[in-house]
C-alpha cells in the first residue's frame, strides 16, 4: 500500500497513449480514443492538447486526427534488454527456487564482468550470501561468465577479451584472456556442453560451486542463469544431474516471456 495518493491525471494521460498506440495505423480522433478510453470527450482532448505540447503526440491538421509523435520513444530509450529481462525473470527463478532449494542468480554482461541483476539468495535456506544483486562476477572464472561468454557472438567475445587483456578484469583474467588455447578449449567445451561450471575454481569463493545456462530471445544471448551451491556437499558430475534440466526450463520460461506479447 503506498501513502500518496494517485495522480490521476497522470494515469489518464498513459491511457491515451496506450489507447493511441493500439489504434490501428497509430492515429485516431479524439472521439475514438474517448470511445476506447472510456474517457469524456473533453478531458480527452485536453489530455491530447498537453501531449502535443510536450512532443508525444501531433495533430494532423487535414483531418483532426491524432498520432504519436517522437517524443514517445525517448521514453523508451532508458528500457534496456537487460531491464526487459530484469522484470520477467523474478517469478520464474521463484519457481526455480522450489525446485532446487539452492540459490541462483541472473547476470547481464557488463564491461569486464557479469553484473548480477536479480538473485534467490535471500530467500534460499541454504544461501550463504543474502546481499547479491549488483555484485560483479568474473567472466572467465565464473559458470555466469563462461557460458555467457562462450555462447555470445565473436564479435563481442573479442571485445571482452580486449578488455580482460588489458587487465581491466584483474591479473587471473589477464593470463587466461592471454592463452589462446585455454580460450579456444572454454568455448568448444561450454558450447559442447550447453553449459558453464565452476568447481571451486574462483579463487574468492573456493568452496562454492555453480552450474549455468545461457538465457537468449529472438536468437540473442541476453543473459546467464545459475544455480550456486557447496562444492564439498555436490560434485560436479551430480550438480549437472541435478540441475541442469531444471535451468534449462527456467531458461526457457524466460525466454518465451521475453518473446510473448506481454513483453512489448
Amino acid at each position: 500500500m503506498t501513502k500518496y495518493a494517485n495522480v490521476r491525471g497522470l494515469a489518464r494521460g498513459l491511457q491515451v497513449l496506450r489507447a493511441l498506440n493500439a489504434m490501428e495505423g497509430g492515429r485516431a480522433t479524439s472521439q475514438q480514443i474517448s470511445e476506447a478510453t472510456g474517457l469524456h470527450r473533453t478531458t480527452v482532448r485536453r489530455l491530447l492538447e498537453t501531449l502535443v505540447e510536450d512532443g508525444c503526440v501531433r495533430r494532423s491538421t487535414s483531418d483532426d486526427s491524432f498520432r504519436l509523435a517522437l517524443g514517445v520513444r525517448s521514453l523508451s530509450e532508458g528500457f534496456t534488454d537487460d531491464e526487459r529481462i530484469a522484470m520477467v525473470a523474478p517469478p520464474i527463478m521463484g519457481r526455480l527456487l522450489q525446485r532446487v532449494v539452492w540459490p541462483s542468480d541472473l547476470t547481464t554482461p557488463d564491461g569486464d564482468a557479469m553484473l548480477i541483476r536479480e538473485t534467490t539468495h535471500r530467500f534460499s535456506p541454504l544461501s550463504f550470501h543474502r546481499s547479491m544483486v549488483g555484485r560483479r562476477l568474473p567472466i572467465l572464472l565464473t559458470a555466469a561468465g563462461r557460458v555467457y561468454f562462450s555462447t555470445c557472438p565473436d564479435a563481442e567475445r573479442e571485445d571482452m577479451l580486449d578488455l580482460l587483456r588489458s587487465g581491466a578484469g584483474g591479473d587471473d583474467q589477464r593470463s587466461l584472456a592471454c592463452d589462446d588455447a585455454y580460450i579456444r578449449n572454454l568455448v568448444r567445451q561450454t558450447r559442447e556442453d550447453g553449459f558453464g561450471s565452476n568447481h571451486g575454481d574462483w579463487s574468492e569463493q573456493k568452496k562454492i560451486g555453480a552450474l549455468a545456462v545461457a538465457v537468449g530471445s529472438n536468437e540473442r544471448v541476453l543473459a546467464s542463469l545459475n544455480v550456486i551451491y557447496l562444492s564439498k556437499a555436490i560434485a560436479a558430475k551430480e550438480a549437472v544431474k541435478r540441475f541442469l534440466p531444471e535451468l534449462e526450463q527456467a531458461a526457457r520460461e524466460i525466454a518465451e516471456a521475453l518473446d510473448g506479447p506481454a513483453a512489448g
